[in-house]
């Protein structure tokens, strides 16, 4: 007989149909997916041997999906602030990583990204960063989902000598774990300035015939189109869009610097964003057009980007801030409502990952991933719309609960799978071969 367990929140709040809260209404776990949701009373009559979880102070939602990040460099947070993207990346990451980065800090990095993400409520990411079997190791051993991004850049590492190598590694790993139902994948070249043509086109092949997303930065920094302007020619999307690139599988991270007619491009090829606020106002990369992009029809998902650029892996933040910008920035107070943002923090990125009929929605038949985040506290009260006041009033600290595949991972605010003291143990371990003191 399958586990059945019956959670019982205050309010539902389902993402589809968009902006529906349920008041006295249960959500039925059977193993791993959602079987139901119906009136609380019909889940005590029909259910009447379940295990039942009772949420009286919470809003429960789909579990948040981190579209952006890159979970290891959580042991490079704080590291190199106060910086601009590439003198960030060329003289602080960059160097750090060929000195660090090896199959063990990967682990290790990820799995403390997991914990915090999975305390904040977040119950699947999608990443970009080396040594990937590794990364898959630490999310298993998390029990959380992940879309494992496929690296792809022209220069050697410690885990790849070319681009063809990343690829050939990232392939044969995505393979192997294919029937892993925690685990899914993504292509990820890392940038247009740190990818040949040749490799591009490559990738496109690749995302045609094994039916994968492409996870990529593009149009971060106004840089960044001047010298692809120099370079060849043409701004970063058209040179894209060329190489056979643009489509529903794309995932555009970041695009702060679109002009009208990019916006209208990425419309037209169903293409998504990964909206990154925190990283973007910290780099001083800029603001996406996230109103224009909403008006375009423009799939938005929200990352935080990794610990080392944002500082936090926190999508509550992400929600909050990439509402008000928006606003601020269009001069118009209904864009992006609290629904809207918070359906970028769920179903918005399971769309982009291909993931949108698994996980996103409290709908029956996706995957039971779902967070509770106690509404009851004086700070938050009192609540006269649950949605809003998860949006522009609760933080992560409100979290409660956590379920990712229907095994519940936090508890009580607590992580019932991961040492936190041995978490920070080893990123200790990891600060002093970083920067010995």
């Amino acid at each position: 007989m399958p586990v059945t367990t019956v959670i019982e929140p205050r309010w539902v709040i389902p993402v589809t149909p968009k902006a529906a809260v349920l008041t006295d209404h249960a959500v039925v776990i059977e193993e791993s997916r959602i079987a139901a949701v119906l009136p609380a009373a019909d889940a005590l009559a029909h259910y009447p041997d379940a295990q039942r979880v009772a949420l009286p102070g919470q809003a429960l939602i789909p579990g948040l999906v981190n579209l952006h990040t890159h979970a290891a460099m959580s042991l490079m947070r704080g590291m190199a602030d106060d910086l601009g993207l590439m003198d960030w990346l060329q003289n602080h990451i960059w160097p750090a990583e060929s000195r660090i980065v090896s199959d063990d800090f990967v682990h290790d990095g990820t799995l403390l990204a997991c914990a915090e993400m999975l305390r904040s409520g977040v119950t699947c990411f999608n990443d970009m960063y080396f040594f990937p079997e590794a990364a898959a190791r630490a999310t298993l051993r998390a029990g959380m989902r992940a879309a494992l991004g496929i690296i792809a850049v022209e220069f050697r590492s410690a885990y790849a000598a070319d681009a063809q190598d990343y690829l050939t590694k990232g392939i044969a790993l995505r393979d192997s774990l294919r029937d892993e139902p925690l685990l899914s994948f993504c292509l990820a070249p890392h940038a247009p300035f740190t990818v040949s043509d040749a490799t591009f086109s490559q990738i496109a092949i690749y995302a045609a015939e094994l039916d994968l997303p492409v996870h990529i930065h593009l149009h971060e920094t106004a840089q960044e189109i001047s010298d692809s302007l120099a370079a060849h020619g043409m701004r970063p999307i058209e040179r894209l869009e060329k190489l056979g690139l643009l489509g529903p599988g794309l995932i555009a991270v970041h695009g702060v610097h679109l002009n009208d007619a990019e916006i209208g491009l990425l419309a037209r090829h169903g293409c998504s964003v990964a909206h990154c606020p925190s990283s973007n106002l910290k780099l001083g990369s800029g603001i996406a057009p996230v109103a224009g992009l909403l008006q375009a029809g423009v799939n938005i998902g929200l990352g935080t980007d990794s610990a080392a650029s944002n500082n936090r892996l926190d999508l509550f933040t992400e929600m909050r801030t990439a509402a008000l910008l928006a606003k601020g920035i269009s001069g118009d107070p209904c864009v992006m409502p609290a629904h809207r943002a918070l359906e970028a923090a769920t179903l918005g990125g399971a769309r982009a990952l291909g993931l949108q009929d698994q996980i996103g929605s409290i709908t029956p038949g996706k995957w039971a991933d779902l967070t509770a985040v106690n509404l009851s506290a004086s700070e938050l009260s009192p609540c006269y719309d649950p949605v809003s006041q998860l949006v522009y009033t609760a933080g992560r600290e409100h979290v409660t609960d956590v379920w990712v595949g229907g095994r519940q991972r936090v508890s009580g605010g607590v992580l019932l799978d991961l040492d936190e003291n041995a978490l920070t143990a080893r990123a200790n371990y990891w600060k002093n071969k970083l920067h010995p003191s």
